[in-house]
């Protein structure tokens, strides 16, 4: 922590995991505010104390996404898409992260994917596959493009979304040789970026994203809301401006998924709601997020702005 000049009262709040250990790229550090454990990028990254007490009911799969498996890369939540789980490696770890205790397959080293894809050939009703992990742009290049051109070759699969937060930590992942990959591809291709506050976001990081653009690729955001980094209206109006003025969706936002010691992160849900009604006064329509929780075993995604919504499930 000498790096954040973090000075001797600070350090007693932080804590050195043996398991998911800090990850943090220098480019994300450099952006944080001096002896601050108050800094948004310093809260979501760097663990704290905070972290060693969780309510019973903040569990280490919060998602029961082991429940869910068709393979353990393979998993089916909802109808007509899958998410493949392309590798357990991260450009940054993320302390709230809800699959930080999953059971990754390495494949041995082999990332063929041959059992995945075998289930999602021999499967029409999946349109969609979902490119996630940890996260795909962890995979090198002649991986990725080896999965894509077999994702491509499917022919019932009409959507592959890719869901990354490295653009944030190393926007260089965007490189020539990634873009002419997609390139490749007749399959429309979604991309779906991680982003939490306005300060993750500057000219490099922009300028990766709209080459991806630029190919014809839809660009969304999803965001997960967060206490201490992004619970104001004038954090979050301020996010969704600046992707909606980059040709960025604002398209999540996401109440935080209960994962053992991340209860310093949760937002009340009336406070949530509270916070897009305000940004549905200060935003057009397109550039509010739906304020959204994921719930084990429901069909879909949970809307949290509809009144009718169980919320003892959050509660309980």
């Amino acid at each position: 922590m000498a790096f954040c000049q973090i000075d001797a009262d600070n350090r007693k709040k932080l804590i050195t995991p043996k398991e998911f250990p800090l990850n943090l790229p220098y480019r994300l550090a450099e952006k944080i505010e001096k002896n601050s454990l108050d800094d948004p990028i310093f809260r979501q990254f760097v663990p704290l104390i905070d972290e060693t007490f969780s309510p019973p009911e903040f569990v280490p799969d919060p998602l029961e996404d082991c429940s869910f498996q068709r393979t353990p890369s393979l998993l089916q939540k909802y109808h007509g898409r899958a998410l493949l789980l392309t590798s357990g490696a991260c450009a940054l770890n993320c302390r709230y992260c809800f699959r930080q205790n999953y059971p990754y397959d390495t494949h041995g080293g082999d990332y063929s994917f041959l059992d995945e894809l075998e289930v999602l050939q021999n499967d029409p009703s999946i349109a969609e596959v979902i490119l996630s992990g940890g996260d795909p742009l962890s995979l090198p290049d002649h991986h990725l493009e080896s999965l894509l051109i077999a994702l491509d070759q499917i022919p019932h699969i009409h959507l592959i979304r890719f869901h990354s937060r490295f653009p944030i930590g190393i926007p260089e992942r965007i490189s020539p040789r990634l873009l002419s990959i997609f390139e490749l591809i007749s399959t429309q291709i979604l991309f779906v970026v991680h982003v939490n506050h306005p300060k993750e976001l500057d000219a490099d990081v922009l300028e990766a994203l709209k080459k991806v653009q630029k190919l014809g690729i839809p660009l969304l955001c999803q965001t997960v809301l967060l206490s201490g980094v992004n619970d104001s209206v004038e954090t979050l109006e301020a996010l969704c401006r600046s992707l909606l003025y980059n040709g960025i969706r604002p398209y999540y936002l996401f109440q935080l998924d209960r994962v053992k010691g991340s209860a310093h992160f949760e937002v009340e849900v009336e406070k949530g709601r509270a916070l897009i009604a305000a940004l549905q006064e200060r935003l057009p329509g397109h550039g509010v997020p739906t304020y959204a929780v994921e719930i084990p075993g429901e069909k879909s995604k949970s809307r949290l702005m509809e009144q009718s919504h169980p919320l003892e499930c959050l509660n309980s």
